[in-house]
């Protein structure tokens, strides 16, 4: 009988596949192993999953008995979508004669869908139309014929209004599996109205089908045959896991699980709620929001069209870590984007300075149509080298040797002379212009996001993770006069991320008055999600947003599979949580004090003026709420309404005609749930009362209210 339970997350990396083992209790790293990514093998990159599992368990003394959660991202879905490798799809739109059926045929009928700027790649689409009072299945049997004709591989069945009822959807999903072809049912995949994104949705879903199961089967008897019992998890994009079943229905959820795995990684290990996250790589850099201590979602962009499939709101910045510069005769234009990596030139940050002689500066272009201004360092010998972000960070002696980017000091100096020479400056001026340039490039990125998701400026940190992090972050916070961190185990912060994720579904409605019934409705239908995709039923939390002004109702439910996750960190006490409010507020310990606290957390605050502002803090030492103008009070379940109507009035910010109502938040249990942008009171109460019903009158709740002067 074995004592410990292991929980194991893979990422599949463009070079590298990692498989990291943590113990579940104390969330100590046990094992790692990786391996080069299996982009040419028979089984892709499935056979690197399986590789690195192995390794890690082997070379770590690991039992797989000892397994309880293994779980992966994948680049397959998005790679699919990037190379083109997707399937011919056929559409059978439905819906009703008429008018109305003239404007759903037009709407289901997406054509062609673009993968890129060129529209070389794109999913070939054909169309069929069934009106309803046509409908049944010998029709659709015709229909399905006549599409494999034309070279149809997969079906998309989509109805207007097919989220309301999805009974001929379904029809056509039988009907495709009696006749061994795959069926994408359009309302299965999202329960927004808005036929044309729908079923644009389901379509990009549908060609990604027959290239995931390759992928999922493969990976899922490797593993069981390694003598894991448990269910393989696979990552999706909105940063939770689902069960491979569920993913063989849903693959295009599985879209950016990669930049999703390294935020929920550095969530991990941070102890602040509002944060500006980076992962810097050597060509790219992706950069996303956390705010209240969950990173932002928006729906993915797919041949420049929006598509309904949620994913972490990541925006992909053309600089990073191997970034090469771009310069005239007389100064640096630009840094990116591209990398040394494109144009096969190795960093002089990891060249031997000897090899550096007499070194001369030349101009390249490296890839065609590129400009021809790209600096690169020939040496004596013939031998070219670049300069980069890192080369320029080494220069100035930012970096530690414990840095990942951390280079040789002599050879940056001796690479970037002759440039400086050329620009009329010192080796540090065109060092220091280097990295100008390419924070430049983020910081416009980061306050893009920030305005995009209201985060208050004065609340940000940046908070980094890849190899090029440290190469870049530093000189960014220093710039925007912001604080920064580097996440902990930033080398295999994806496979932690992986392994420590919890199962999260989603269901959007759009419904205009929302009634309690429906509220409820919506929060089962979310809750019977997360139960289908693995979540044990007693670990399920669910949160429901209004969007008010597109009448969007969001029922999201969060989850662990059958063993809960426990938290590394002990329980802070009070003094702990003031030093950790007066480091995130920048202010002396003696001026934060306890506003309010419970068995779960601490509420400390500071004076700024006439405004007080407050960190939420768990007992585990992490900051769930930072805002720069607020309040909070102990309260019962009974209580809420009473003091949530007091904060309405009392923190409403009124600016000429308009009132800015205040974000309410309910620390209830272990967990805080937002309630953020609502329209008024009524509102606010039928959302809180979806989740006080559960809840004894009597039982302790802190109400924190805090006013939006955005």
């Amino acid at each position: 009988m074995t004592s410990r339970k292991i929980r194991v997350g893979i990422d599949v990396g463009g070079t590298h596949t990692k498989a990291v083992a943590i113990d579940n209790e104390t969330h100590e790293i046990v094992g790692i192993g990786s391996v080069k990514t299996t982009h040419d093998t028979k089984n892709g990159v499935s056979d690197g999953v399986v590789a690195s599992f192995e390794k890690c368990l082997h070379e770590n003394g690991i039992d797989p008995n000892e397994v309880i959660f293994i779980a992966h991202s994948t680049t397959q879905a998005t790679n699919a979508l990037l190379e083109g490798d997707v399937a011919e799809t056929g559409i059978i739109g439905i819906g009703k004669g008429g008018l109305e059926g003239f404007l759903a045929k037009k709407q289901s009928n997406v054509d062609d869908i673009a993968l890129d700027e060129t529209g070389k790649r794109k999913i070939k689409t054909h169309h069929r139309y069934i009106k309803l009072k046509e409908f049944n299945e010998q029709r659709v049997e015709a229909e399905i014929d006549s599409l494999i004709k034309e070279g149809t591989e997969v079906i998309v069945a989509s109805k207007a209004f097919g989220v309301d009822d999805l009974t001929e959807e379904i029809v056509v999903q039988n009907v495709g599996k009696k006749k061994g072809i795959e069926v994408s049912v359009a309302s299965d995949i999202s329960k927004m109205y808005g036929l044309t994104r729908r079923t644009r949705t389901a379509a990009i879903n549908a060609s990604i089908l027959p290239k995931m199961f390759e992928t999922a089967d493969s990976t899922e008897d490797s593993v069981h045959q390694a003598g894991i019992n448990v269910p393989l998890m696979i990552m999706r994009g909105d940063g939770g896991v689902m069960d491979i079943a569920e993913m063989r229905k849903r693959p295009v959820l599985t879209m950016l699980s990669g930049p999703a795995a390294s935020t929920v990684g550095a969530l991990m290990y941070l102890r602040t709620s509002n944060a500006i996250f980076f992962e810097v790589g050597g060509t790219s850099t992706d950069i996303g929001v956390i705010k209240n201590g969950r990173p932002m979602i928006d729906y993915s962009v797919v041949g420049g069209h929006k598509t309904l499939i949620s994913s972490l709101d990541v925006h992909v910045s053309g600089v990073a870590g191997g970034s090469m510069v771009r310069a005239s005769q007389s100064q640096v234009v630009g840094v990116g984007p591209r990398s040394a990596h494109i144009a096969k030139l190795p960093y002089a940050a990891f060249t031997d300075p000897a090899e550096i002689i007499e070194p001369k500066v030349v101009r390249i272009q490296p890839l065609k149509d590129d400009p021809q201004d790209y600096v690169a360092i020939e040496s004596k010998n013939g031998k070219r080298i670049a300069i980069t972000v890192t080369c320029a960070a080494n220069a100035l002696k930012m970096l530690e040797p414990s840095d990942y980017s951390y280079g040789n000091y002599e050879a940056c100096v001796k690479a970037i002379t002759p440039l400086a020479k050329e620009l009329g400056k010192t080796v540090e001026e065109v060092a220091t212009d280097i990295l100008d340039k390419a924070s430049d490039t983020c910081i416009k990125v980061i306050n893009h996001l920030a305005e995009k998701h209201k985060v208050e400026r004065d609340q940000i940190s940046l908070v980094g993770a890849g190899g090029g992090a440290s190469a870049l972050l530093p000189f960014t916070a220093k710039k925007m006069g912001l604080t920064y961190k580097i996440a902990e185990n930033a080398e295999v912060i994806s496979s932690i991320g992986v392994a420590l994720a919890m199962v999260r579904d989603v269901v959007e409605r759009v419904i205009p008055s929302p009634t309690p019934e429906d509220l409820m409705e919506i929060r089962t239908e979310a809750t019977d999600l997360a139960i289908k995709s693995g979540a044990s039923p007693d670990s399920i939390e669910v949160q429901i947003e209004i969007d008010s002004q597109t009448s969007k109702v969001s029922a999201i439910a969060m989850g662990s599979t059958e063993v809960q996750a426990t938290d590394l960190l002990k329980k802070i006490d009070v003094a702990e949580a003031k030093e950790l409010a007066a480091e995130s507020m920048q202010t002396n310990l003696k001026d934060v004090y306890e506003i309010a606290s419970n068995d779960f957390f601490f509420v400390i605050g500071t004076k700024r003026g006439d405004k007080q502002e407050i960190r939420v803090i768990d007992k585990k030492g992490f900051i769930k709420v930072q805002r720069a103008d607020g309040d909070a009070v102990v309260s019962t379940v009974s209580g809420v309404r009473r003091v949530t109507d007091n904060y309405w009035e009392e923190l409403a910010v009124y600016k000429s005609d308009i009132k800015l109502n205040p974000d309410i938040y309910l620390c209830i249990g272990g967990k805080v749930i937002d309630y953020l942008s609502l329209s008024d009171a009524s509102q606010l109460h039928m959302v809180m009362d979806t989740e006080l019903m559960t809840r004894t009158g009597a039982e302790e709740v802190i109400v924190v209210g805090a006013k939006n002067n955005l």
